[in-house]
């Protein structure tokens, strides 16, 4: 509120021009692209049109969102992961379990692997695509487990001369071959501990 010679004025919230964004299009957007990308095996299978269409929506709704079928396809992408824990802090152990849980989560789901997978066989034709996947999408993930070893070496939990890079590969390469090793049956719930702890008999200082 300001305040003018003639009194109070109340200051109003103008909204921009054009119409609201519908949280139910942008789902629908999404879900449908997820769907093709499963769907088609990859990427080349993608295209605005088909969105829109499985979609139901128009071309302009979509472009209205997303410059590019490279942009939707990222956000897709983005969503299909499963979220990942933000750390307690109290416990090293604790927050790499829950890490783990998460990640292993988000590699049991055959659809999302499907997506996954059929991003990851273009990468030859679609480069740019896939280092800005990694870099929006998957990089931000592994930053959370760096910070929770750094914080282990700086509190003492882990070894000082911990390789963090190698740490945060075995746990995301055990992690995730397990949830795709289909025929080596549902994984129990208690794996992602049982690595953590496995891990930390090497790396900890306990």
């Amino acid at each position: 509120m300001t305040q003018t010679s003639d009194g109070p004025v109340t200051k109003l919230t103008v909204r921009p021009p054009g119409r609201p964004r519908s949280e139910r299009a942008d789902r629908a957007i999404i879900e449908a692209t997820v769907d093709l990308l499963a769907e088609e095996g990859g990427v080349a299978g993608v295209s605005i049109e088909a969105v829109a269409a499985r979609a139901a929506v128009g071309k302009t709704t979509i472009y209205r969102r997303w410059p590019n079928k490279e942009a939707l396809i990222i956000d897709a992408l983005a969503a299909l992961k499963e979220p990942f824990p933000v750390p307690v802090g109290d416990s090293v152990r604790d927050d790499l379990v829950a890490i783990a849980r998460a990640f292993m989560t988000d590699k049991s789901d055959k659809k999302r692997l499907d997506c996954y997978w059929s991003i990851m066989s273009g990468a030859e034709r679609y480069p740019e695509l896939i280092a800005r996947f990694n870099r929006e999408v998957i990089e931000p993930r592994r930053d959370v487990i760096r910070r929770v070893l750094r914080r282990g070496i700086e509190s003492g939990e882990l070894r000082a001369d911990l390789d963090v890079e190698v740490t945060l590969w075995l746990i995301m390469g055990a992690v995730a071959h397990r949830a795709r090793a289909w025929g080596a049956g549902p994984v129990p719930d208690d794996f992602p501990g049982k690595v953590i702890d496995a891990l930390l008999a090497g790396i900890g200082t306990n």
